[in-house]
């Protein structure tokens, strides 16, 4: 698939739906947690107009999402949403995107958090295209994972993360992936053989791409960029405007998704207190 030139601008009505349709898909990530592990825990509330997640002590996904951007948090908000935190023994974080109300700022630092990671937030337009189809080398193809696919599914996705040491964490993580309402899953296969995988959330037209796994021995044949053009297409058949993802700030997933099309909206900051 080509680039399209982004004619919407990165302002607040626009960070808002990203950092709302990416607290929807965790939201609904948590609730399936708790139905597929119910002795989790897992489990979600709104706080001044920002989603807590709470999916274990451990978890990437156990922080607030939307912070500042939809009403300015008070002190009172903040104890609220530590006590949240507090009651499940678990650290608080907020991830905040710059675009965020500025009088958080000053409010996080007083009470004692400090950054510990950076996030690219990239986005770009959604074309009206054709119906999805497989691109890359031949005997690459894609195809939607369903109930009877979940297994290899999570399979594929925890082997492109062993050699990192977090194969069974993703292995849990696409479980529950699987059973997440409105979360549509991929698989690229080369010759009838799995090798990567891929998500797609959508919220309010907007297309959150997600769950990207390659197996080590699959790597540099395509499989990425094939299942992000395959759900490209998808959200646009889908009715969406705009796709967003994150990436880690220089990565090879944020070049490899500028190579795309998309572009930097902000950079998030992750604050941790303690």
């Amino acid at each position: 698939m080509g680039t399209h030139a982004i004619e919407t601008l990165a302002d607040l009505a626009l960070a808002r739906r990203l950092e709302r349709a990416e607290g929807t898909s965790c939201a609904r990530m948590v609730e399936a947690r708790a139905h597929v592990f119910p002795d989790s825990g897992a489990t979600w509330t709104e706080v001044a107009g920002a989603y807590a997640m709470f999916d274990g002590p451990e978890s990437p996904m156990t922080q607030t999402f939307g912070l500042g951007m939809f009403q300015t948090p008070t002190a009172d908000d903040l104890d609220a949403i530590e006590a949240f935190y507090r009651e499940r023994s678990a650290p608080v974080h907020h991830e905040v995107s710059p675009i965020a109300d500025s009088s958080l700022l000053a409010l996080l630092s007083a009470r004692g958090y400090h950054p510990i990671e950076l996030t690219s937030v990239l986005y770009r337009q959604v074309g009206r295209v054709g119906p999805p189809r497989p691109e890359g080398r031949e005997g690459l193809t894609i195809r939607a994972v369903g109930a009877a696919d979940a297994e290899v599914y999570a399979r594929t996705a925890a082997d492109g993360w062993r050699d990192a040491g977090y194969a069974d964490f993703v292995r849990d993580v696409a479980r529950v992936s699987a059973a997440a309402e409105g979360l549509s899953l991929f698989l690229a296969e080369l010759d009838g053989r799995p090798i990567a995988t891929a998500a797609l959330a959508i919220h309010d037209r907007v297309a959150h791409l997600a769950g990207a796994s390659t197996v080590p021995d699959g790597r540099r044949r395509g499989a990425q960029n094939a299942l992000l053009d395959h759900r490209l297409r998808v959200a646009a058949a889908r009715g969406c405007d705009i796709a967003f993802m994150g990436a880690a700030p220089g990565s090879g997933s944020q070049r490899n998704a500028e190579r795309n099309g998309f572009r930097i909206a902000y950079t998030r900051i992750k604050w941790r207190r303690g």
